[in-house]
């Protein structure tokens, strides 16, 4: 009989994995505690440096399933997830995701499930990342200034770099117009430029 175990993921501290490990309860898997990993980690951070997915993959033996509820709980890197999946088969663990209907993400009926799946996220991302570029050179064309205000007015960047001339302190100057050294150091390269 073969073992199953359960990963269960959140992004933030703020979330539970309650709700996965309840899809996974009533998908019919009554998998025992010690065989339950949770762990609250960016889908962004490989599972190769995720410290819980890698205590699970030390316990995992051939034969052994591994229950997801979702894809993305394995990561939202298409080459990751792929790479995850092509370890844990090499082990000879299957994965079983309860959003593609409990297909065993290992089978070749299931890596084609996920290749599609990961093709079109990309391809939603890529899309994104060119809308988000379009407005981004649309807003410059039209001559709006991007990124953040700065800390500091025209009349403030005058008298620090004045006092920077006469030899006050970046660290000072810093503390007295409440911003950054970076800030000032920025205005004394302006200054020594022009």
């Amino acid at each position: 009989m073969p073992r199953a175990f359960a990963y269960a993921r959140v992004s933030t501290a703020g979330q539970t994995t309650d709700n996965q490990l309840g899809e996974i309860r009533a998908a019919g898997f009554n998998i025992e505690p010690r065989r339950v990993v949770t762990e609250t980690v960016s889908g962004s951070v490989a599972t190769a440096q995720r410290r819980g997915f890698a205590r699970l993959l030390d316990r995992l033996e051939s034969g052994d399933v591994l229950v997801v509820t979702k894809l993305d709980r394995l990561g939202r890197n298409a080459m990751d997830v792929g790479s995850t999946v092509a370890k844990l088969a090499d082990l000879g663990v299957r994965v079983h995701c309860l959003a593609l209907g409990g297909v065993d993400l290992t089978s070749s009926t299931g890596k084609l499930t996920m290749n599609v799946i990961n093709a079109v996220a990309e391809f939603e991302r890529d899309l994104l990342v060119e809308r988000t570029q379009a407005g981004l050179n649309r807003a410059r064309a039209g001559g709006k200034r991007l990124g953040r205000p700065a800390s500091l007015n025209t009349e403030q960047q005058v008298i620090v770099a004045r006092r920077l001339e006469e030899g006050m302190a970046v660290s000072t100057l810093a503390r007295e117009f409440k911003t950054s050294r970076q800030t000032i150091l920025r205005i004394k390269s302006a200054a020594s430029a022009a």
